[in-house]
C-alpha cells in the first residue's frame, strides 16, 4: 500500500489558513459560554460565535487554496523575525497592565495617557530604524485622538493619569 503524501504549495497561505481556523474555533467555542439567542433576539454571544464560524470558514478555505493552488516558487516560509514578535507582544502586555495597574504585584494602575505612549515607544522599538522624535509625535496624537473617542465622546470610564497623580 502506498503511502499519502500531501504536498503543500503555498506555505505561507497554509499556516495562515491554520491561524485563522484556530482564533475562529477559539472565538467560536468562548462564544458558548455566554447566551447566544437567536436570529431576532441576540444574546450577548451571538457576534463572537458568528464571527468565530466566518473566521474557521476563511481559514479552512485558505488553508484547502494552498494545498491544491501551485505557486510559482513554492511560497517557503522565512526566518521567523523574533525581534518584532517580542516588541509588539511587550507594548501590548505592557499597555494592559499600565492602563489597569496589577494589584497581584502592587502595580497602581497609569492610565490611559501613559499606557498609550509606552505602547507605542515600545512597539516601535520592533522596527528596524527607531527615532524617539516621530515616535512622540505619534504618541502625542494617538494619546490626545484617544483622550477624546473614549473619554470625551463615548464617556468610558478608565483612568486617563496615574493614580499617583489623581489620587
Amino acid at each position: 500500500m502506498g503511502v499519502i503524501r500531501v504536498l503543500i504549495k503555498s506555505q505561507k497561505d497554509f499556516f495562515s489558513g491554520l491561524m485563522f481556523m484556530g482564533i475562529g474555533v477559539a472565538f467560536a467555542w468562548g462564544a458558548t459560554t455566554y447566551t447566544v439567542g437567536s436570529g431576532a433576539r441576540m444574546g450577548p454571544g451571538y457576534f463572537p460565535l458568528m464571527l468565530g464560524i466566518l473566521m474557521a470558514v476563511l481559514g479552512s478555505v485558505i488553508t484547502f487554496k494552498a494545498l491544491v493552488t501551485e505557486t510559482a516558487d513554492g511560497d517557503k516560509i522565512g526566518k521567523w523575525a523574533w525581534k518584532p514578535l517580542f516588541f509588539i507582544i511587550m507594548s501590548n502586555l505592557l499597555f494592559g497592565a499600565l492602563l489597569g495597574g496589577l494589584p497581584s504585584i502592587g502595580l497602581p494602575p497609569f492610565g490611559l495617557i501613559a499606557a498609550i505612549y509606552v505602547l507605542v515607544v515600545v512597539s516601535a522599538m520592533a522596527g528596524d530604524q527607531f527615532k524617539l522624535v516621530p515616535v512622540l509625535g505619534l504618541a502625542t496624537i494617538l494619546a490626545i485622538g484617544s483622550y477624546l473617542a473614549f473619554i470625551m465622546l463615548l464617556k468610558l470610564q478608565m483612568p486617563v493619569w496615574p493614580a499617583f497623580i489623581t489620587g
